[in-house]
């Protein structure tokens, strides 16, 4: 028994009529199993369904019939045509173009119909054929039983590669509109995968600067069908022209930049194209499972030994993932209900679950395999009935225990906050250390597709929170070393002038290294002994959703005033800076080359270390000497002086009476 999954898609070719209200049967055995929607004055029709069967046996044919709707009478026939199922490959998407024919007429050409078809067997087919196996040759099970899950294992592939596409623009297209100009967009076709692209208005020569991705199913490649067309509101748009991607043709790994004319029509389209190879990924029943079977899982520990640590660098690991089943998830339909499915995504391959309808404690048992690219995968939620993700679990591969079946707390699709419902999932990861050390040392995989950014409240006051809590920790150090020099405390700040003399007379360049060891290791030394300092990032740091609108709005113009200041502040300084070698205030400038002069020859004739020595010895002895000094930094006292780019504005739109560099300016106001 197979489960058969059909996209009715379109149909390539016009049907032989003038005009039609075109529907399609599908029947096996003899049995109706399927009726598409009609799509009513249409010789080429998109339907765009999705269909799932379950198929007792292989040798019945689906049989295909495409019908003319006719209210009131008997429908037309338009064209049948047979697909033998023996003939597909199993637990992959297949493209199938069926030329539609009349038994009456066989020689008479009736169009053609495009599929996307999945074979899958049942789980409990594909147990029967390994227990089979075993029966069959028990003495070596343990090899033939590895075969067929190899054998599987590679008919489960998904996709082989990513094809990377940038709509740039497009030059002398033809007009369409009564202006003399058009208002183009882009449809894009690779199989079932279709993209279409945002309308540019009242052009001839659109800038489109988009960029998206189809997945590569076809090691050998294949072709990407691209239509230009004209937006027409209210009437049926307009074809401009047609073009076709061979990306057979295309090397691999590299950004192919295409000038592609259009067929049918005018102009060109610039278009940028580049093949990634994508790790391999894989999807398939418990009974399926290659770590679970002794002799693969040896052969993979092998393959990611120490031994072979410098063979095939880019192959770091595999990951596993069982995906169990869900409790207790949120409804998301009125009936009470959900049809949820689970997505699981490593870097830039995803995988999706078959979906359970009408329940909130889901079943799945799927194994997910991956080429680990070491990072951190993600299981996500969704409802089938509108594709709208509903809760979310992020998992740290280093984290992961192998073979631990763990019960994950679901959160909010943006990861903020719990929500119902926790997943089972089951994870393996097994990788080679070295190759993973020596990967965290090269950029990270780049995300091909990634949501547009959103203007949030919320997402303004958690970035501002954790901006002002990596503030706070380096103010708070720098109060402690201040602390040190006012000696507030005695103890303390004997220590530490003792330590600055030894490490300032002694300084090596090992110290810099070593004075970030010293950190980490003690911090390792408190979470092995139980004592566990870190703060919990997890816990939301704004609890926005409690407060009221107007406490919200308060905190939001907090915020704001808070980072516009900071910018302020930020700007000022680098604009003074600037002005000092403008010669904005060329007295502040003589002064700034009279200092630096003397900088140079001092560190020219005295060694750092006995200037560093001075310095400290001045800094911790200057509150012994004189209690009531207040501490200053000289270079920002300087940089207060010099104006700044608004300052200058000011002064050139409004001269003030001319003042000493030394004094502050004087402002006046007339009310």
């Amino acid at each position: 028994m197979y489960h058969m999954t059909v996209t009715l898609s379109h149909v390539a070719d016009s049907l032989r009529a003038w005009t039609s209200d075109p529907y399609v049967k599908f029947k096996i055995a003899g049995k109706e199993v399927f009726r598409s929607k009609t799509i009513h004055k249409n010789l080429n029709p998109v339907w765009d369904e999705r269909v799932s069967l379950l198929v007792e046996t292989l040798r019945d044919p689906l049989y295909v019939k495409v019908f003319d709707y006719d209210f009131g009478l008997q429908d037309d026939f338009m064209g049948s045509a047979y697909l033998y199922l023996e003939s597909l490959e199993h637990q992959r998407a297949l493209d199938v173009t069926l030329d539609l024919k009349d038994p009456q007429y066989p020689e008479h050409n009736l169009g053609s119909l495009e599929l996307s078809v999945t074979l899958t067997p049942k789980e409990g087919d594909v147990r029967d054929a390994v227990r089979n196996l075993e029966i069959y040759n028990n003495s070596d099970f343990s090899f033939i039983s590895s075969m067929r899950l190899s054998d599987v294992h590679r008919k489960a592939q998904l996709w082989r590669g990513i094809v990377s596409i940038s709509l740039i623009e497009g030059h002398g297209l033809q007009p369409m509109d009564a202006n003399g100009l058009s208002d183009p967009y882009v449809k894009f076709r690779m199989g079932h995968q279709k993209y279409k692209s945002k309308t540019i208005s009242k052009t001839l020569n659109p800038q489109w600067r988009e960029q998206f991705d189809f997945h590569l199913y076809d090691e050998q490649g294949g072709f990407v069908d691209i239509t230009v067309w004209d937006k027409d509101a209210g009437k049926k748009d307009d074809f401009m022209g047609r073009c076709t991607i061979d990306l057979s043709l295309l090397s691999k790994e590299h950004t192919h930049k295409l000038d592609l004319p259009l067929e049918e029509g005018e102009g060109v389209l610039v278009l940028l194209v580049t093949l990634t190879a994508s790790a391999a990924v894989s999807i398939s029943d418990l009974s399926v499972n290659m770590l679970d079977d002794p002799h693969e899982r040896h052969q993979i520990k092998q393959r990611y030994s120490l031994w072979r640590s410098f063979h095939n660098l880019k192959d770091v690991g595999v990951v596993q993932v069982k995906v169990i089943r869900a409790e207790g998830l949120m409804a998301a339909d009125v009936t009470g209900k959900s049809d949820p499915f689970c997505v699981v995504e490593l870097s830039n391959d995803r995988l999706q679950t078959h979906t359970v309808y009408k329940n909130l404690n889901p079943e799945w048992n799927k194994v997910f395999t991956f080429a680990s690219s070491w990072g951190s995968k993600v299981a996500r939620g969704a409802d089938s009935a509108g594709y709208c993700q509903t809760d979310a679990c992020h998992v740290p591969l280093p984290q992961i225990q192998n073979g631990e079946r763990k019960a994950y707390a679901l959160k909010s699709k943006e990861l903020t906050g719990p929500t119902k419902g926790v997943i089972f999932l089951e994870i393996d990861v097994i990788f080679n250390a070295v190759k993973a050390g020596l990967r965290t040392l090269i950029p990270i995989e780049q995300k091909y597709i990634e949501e547009e950014p959103r203007v949030s409240k919320q997402l303004l006051l958690r970035n501002f929170t954790r901006v002002r809590r990596c503030i706070m920790v380096l103010i708070n150090a720098g109060c402690y070393i201040n602390s040190c020099f006012e000696w507030d405390s005695p103890q303390r700040s004997i220590c530490a002038f003792v330590l600055f003399v030894v490490v300032v007379w002694n300084f090596e360049l090992y110290m810099i290294p070593l004075a970030l060891l010293l950190p980490l290791a003690w911090t390792y030394m408190l979470i092995a002994s139980g004592k566990d300092t870190r703060q919990d990032v997890v816990s939301n740091p704004i609890d926005s959703e409690r407060k009221g609108f107007m406490n919200k709005l308060y905190a939001i113009q907090d915020v704001c005033i808070s980072v516009q200041n900071a910018l302020d502040e930020v700007a000022s300084y680098g604009e003074r800076i600037k002005n000092t070698f403008n010669w904005t205030v060329p007295f502040l400038s003589w002064l700034a080359i009279v200092a630096l002069g003397v900088a140079t020859i001092i560190l020219y004739f005295i060694p750092l270390r006995y200037i560093l020595l001075a310095w400290g010895v001045n800094k911790f002895t200057k509150k012994l000497r004189d209690p009531y000094t207040i501490d200053n930094n000289e270079l920002l006292d300087f940089l207060s002086r010099v104006p700044s780019d608004v300052q200058v504005v000011g002064e050139i739109l409004y001269p003030p009476v001319p003042h000493s560099p030394s004094l502050p300016p004087c402002s006046f106001t007339v009310l």
